[in-house]
């Protein structure tokens, strides 16, 4: 392939699984990525969600720093306004000591989760993301004895510990054009979450390069895009596989948020439905098919939106469906 490929996950839970296991899923879904030659594997953050076990990236990326050698570890993201920006760039130097030159701070304005349940995280809620990124900023760089805090800043004589060499690369999470301005404006990476807005992620891209300023965390813009991608030896299987994850995507839509823990039971609940401008909008919103076409539409997805890299969703209805999904991406 002519363009970068990434993984971003979620630990979903598979079949009747428990959400623990789903963890435990996740450390092996990185190690065949690193295995596979994917350039970083990214760690997503949700809470109260049955069917996701992903509430705290940065204890995966701590995990993985001890079992993978080369894969960049990331989260995807750490959802910054429901903690003190201080503890985050504490915890991402802490990583960075782990495994130097291998983590990226992924950070989204966003709750990851309902409004009661961002009330229970004592979230800030999105409009102090701006304040909150400011000082988090500050802290890696200072940490990192790039840029000392002075003593006219206002958080002069408070740092981020452990101190560096190194900090990690940071990056906004984005769902809209204006928020991957906001990104291009503060000169970091961006991601564009398309599974999540439900759009293409060209528009956006656009938007970071035109506003895009060189600061010290880079000197040109780099942006990706996130999609869902399943791929299996032929279409059909990979459309019997992709039932569970559908059907949930579907039922989260109409507002009755389910687990489905068999492929028939989802194939019966997306037959219910069938016809519905839900599912469509569903069945558009991943990539699905044999291995050849997947990539196909993966390069062309770099093309159109303009991205430096993409980053596909491991999914599949089991730990080893997901693997092998990301085996035939890969192409090795």
């Amino acid at each position: 392939m002519s363009f970068v490929l990434s993984v971003l996950d979620l630990s979903p839970v598979s079949g009747a699984d428990s959400q623990a296991q789903a963890v435990r899923d996740t450390l092996e879904v990185a190690k065949a990525a690193e295995r596979l030659g994917y350039h970083r594997f990214w760690l997503a953050e949700h809470h109260n969600i049955e069917t996701l076990s992903s509430p705290s990236p940065e204890i995966l990326i701590a995990a993985l720093t001890q079992v993978t050698n080369t894969i960049r570890l990331g989260s995807g993201g750490v959802m910054l306004v429901n903690y003190s920006p201080l503890k985050v760039a504490e915890v991402f130097m802490e990583l960075e000591a782990l495994a130097p030159g291998r983590i990226d701070l992924g950070v989204g304005r966003a709750l990851g989760a309902d409004q009661r349940t961002g009330g229970a995280l004592r979230s800030a809620g999105s409009e102090a993301f701006p304040h909150y990124f400011a000082l988090l900023s500050a802290w890696l760089l200072d940490a990192a004895g790039v840029e000392p805090i002075g003593p006219e800043h206002p958080a002069h004589d408070i740092h981020a510990n452990p101190a560096g060499p190194s900090h990690p690369d940071l990056f906004m999470l984005t769902s809209s054009p204006e928020s991957a301005d906001f990104a291009g404006q503060a000169g970091v990476g961006m991601v564009f979450a398309e599974f999540i807005a439900r759009a293409e992620g060209g528009p956006a891209v656009a938007a970071y390069r035109r506003a895009f300023e060189p600061s010290v965390f880079r000197s040109a813009p780099w942006a990706g895009v996130a999609t869902i991608a399943l791929a299996a030896e032929t279409a059909e299987e990979a459309e019997r596989l992709a039932a569970p994850m559908r059907a949930s995507n579907l039922a989260t839509l109409t507002g009755h948020r389910r687990r489905f823990t068999s492929i028939p039971e989802a194939q019966a609940y997306l037959a219910e439905h069938a016809g519905s401008p839900l599912l469509d909008a569903v069945l558009a919103r991943a990539i699905v098919g044999e291995a050849a076409d997947v990539r196909g539409r993966l390069a062309q997805k770099a093309r159109d939106t303009g991205a430096d890299e993409v980053f596909v969703m491991a999914v599949g209805p089991t730990l080893e469906t997901r693997i092998r999904s990301l085996e035939l991406i890969k192409d090795r």
